[in-house]
């Protein structure tokens, strides 16, 4: 089930809606609404996920590698 929501957009926001729907990009406007919270829900998780990352790596104290290493095993954990 969905649920039903009005909302109010500036004249700049709506036009731009109206142009993507118009190109056809998307069905309508509600649908590139859900797009747009979906892209905006990944991209917090991302961020809560990096924020989590420097938080263990401040909490793990100072390293004794060096740069080198430290690039080396950056490279590897993209692999």
């Amino acid at each position: 089930m969905m649920g039903r929501q009005s909302i109010s957009l500036t004249e700049p926001n709506d036009r731009w809606l109206q142009e993507q729907v118009a190109s056809q990009e998307y069905a309508s406007k509600s649908e590139l609404v859900n797009e747009l919270i979906r892209q905006e829900r990944k991209r917090q998780e991302e961020i809560d996920w990096l924020r989590s990352e420097l938080i263990k790596g401040e909490k793990s104290g100072f390293s004794t590698k060096s740069k080198q290493d430290i690039l080396a095993l950056a490279k590897e954990g993209l692999r």
